[in-house]
């Protein structure tokens, strides 16, 4: 299969502006997710809107396209990109949407995400992991999700689910696996078209997720299992964290 990556990044934040250029040991947090990825694609590119963050990938040797300001989300954006791309290097088997604000990503989990398209039934497809402490039961900043037998996405939500009925809450995790979505989509082309052109979904303004855009118009996503999670930097706090553990 020939492999694209592509990193969406933007330079607003409501949370935490100019964050892809976050320093975090001497190198812009863009690098690092570039420089952690490439080994897992034939090619790789960054996708932004923003000149500070082209001349930033540009200056660390990386490949960046620049892309329209009117998208609205990432997988927009992604399309765009791959369009750019294409006229270059041609078609692409499968394309990744990189998350750029997952410094310490591992190439094995974007490995992992690729393999599921020697399925060639495979639309679209993501990670997901099973929860294993309380804690991660209880963040509400998380996107849970549940899966068939046949590893397909049923649903995404903000809230947990599903809710087990007649069970006091303290038992749940021994009563059931629960899922959290970790944020990496993979797509064919032609899915990754469809998708971006879809209109919104009540079910994806519902929880502000857009995946569920292609489950609710009866696309499928088959889900990968991660058995760890990247550090995700959304806020100050995120990355104070992840510049603890990577400059320590």
């Amino acid at each position: 299969m020939k492999t694209l990556g592509i990193i969406p990044a933007r330079y607003q934040s409501t949370r935490l502006p100019a964050k892809p250029l976050a320093i975090i040991a001497d190198k812009p947090m863009i690098q690092h997710v570039y420089e952690r990825a490439l080994s897992a694609f034939d090619y790789l590119v960054v996708a932004t809107d923003d000149r500070r963050i082209y001349d930033a990938v540009i200056a660390f040797g990386g490949k960046v396209v620049m892309t329209s300001t009117g998208h609205s989300t990432g997988t927009n954006r992604c399309l765009e990109a791959y369009e750019i791309v294409q006229k270059e290097m041609g078609d692409f088997d499968v394309i990744v949407n990189v998350q750029g604000d997952e410094p310490m990503i591992q190439a094995s989990e974007l490995e992992s995400l690729i393999a599921l398209f020697n399925r060639p039934e495979t639309e679209i497809g993501t990670l997901v992991k099973a929860i294993e402490t309380e804690k991660e039961l209880s963040n509400t900043s998380g996107c849970f999700v549940t899966i068939t037998k046949q590893n397909k996405a049923l649903y995404f939500s903000r809230a947990l689910i599903p809710v087990l009925r007649n069970i006091p809450r303290s038992e749940w995790l021994g009563k059931h696996t629960f899922y959290k979505h970790i944020g990496l989509y993979a797509y064919r082309p032609a899915s990754l078209k469809s998708f971006a052109l879809m209109e919104m979904s009540s079910l994806e303004i519902a929880e502000s997720l857009e995946q569920n855009r292609w489950l609710e118009n009866g696309g499928s996503i088959h889900a990968g299992f991660a058995l760890e999670e990247s550090l995700s930097v959304d806020t100050p706090e995120d990355l104070a964290e992840v510049k603890a553990i990577m400059e320590s």
